[in-house]
C-alpha cells in the first residue's frame, strides 16, 4: 500500500512539473560536457594571453591598447557567461537568455562609461594636478 502511494506521489510531482515548465536537468541541449568546458577554458586564455602581450610587447599605441583590451575583456565575459554559467535560450524558458542579452547591455554601458572616464580623465583635473596644471596655465604658484 505505501509503494502504491509512492508512485502516485512521484507522478503528481511530475505533474506538477510538467504544468509549470520543470523538468529538473531534462532538457536537451542544457548538459555540458567536458568538451565544452575545455573550449570555454581554451577561449579564456586566448581571451587573456593576446591582451598581454599587445601590453608587454608594446606591439600597438597605448591609446588604442586601452579600447583592444577593453574589448578583449567584453567578449571573454561573454564566453564565461555561456561556457561556465550555461546562459543560452534554451535553458530555464528562454530567461537566461534575456539576463545574457540585460549583461550585454549594461557592459556595453560600462565600457563606454569607462572609456569616455579615461579619455577625458585629464580635463576633469583640479588645477594643479599632473599635466592639468600645464594646459589651464595655472600652476602650483598661483594657489597661494
Amino acid at each position: 500500500m505505501s509503494n502504491g502511494h509512492h508512485n502516485h506521489g512521484h507522478d503528481a510531482h511530475h505533474a506538477h512539473d510538467a504544468l509549470h515548465g520543470h523538468s529538473h536537468g531534462d532538457e536537451p541541449g542544457v548538459h555540458y560536457s567536458l568538451k565544452d568546458y575545455t573550449i570555454g577554458f581554451v577561449l579564456a586564455v586566448i581571451l587573456t594571453v593576446i591582451p598581454f602581450w599587445l601590453v608587454m610587447g608594446n606591439v600597438i599605441e597605448p591609446e588604442m591598447t586601452r579600447f583592444v583590451i577593453m574589448g578583449f575583456a567584453g567578449v571573454q565575459v561573454v564566453v564565461h557567461m555561456i561556457y561556465f554559467l550555461h546562459m543560452n535560450s534554451k535553458s530555464e524558458g528562454g530567461w537566461n537568455m534575456m539576463a545574457l542579452i540585460l549583461t550585454i547591455v549594461l557592459l556595453g554601458i560600462i565600457l563606454a562609461g569607462s572609456i569616455w572616464v579615461m579619455y577625458h580623465m585629464n580635463a576633469n583635473m583640479m588645477p594643479g594636478m599632473g599635466d592639468a596644471a600645464g594646459m589651464t596655465g595655472h600652476g602650483p604658484h598661483d594657489m597661494q
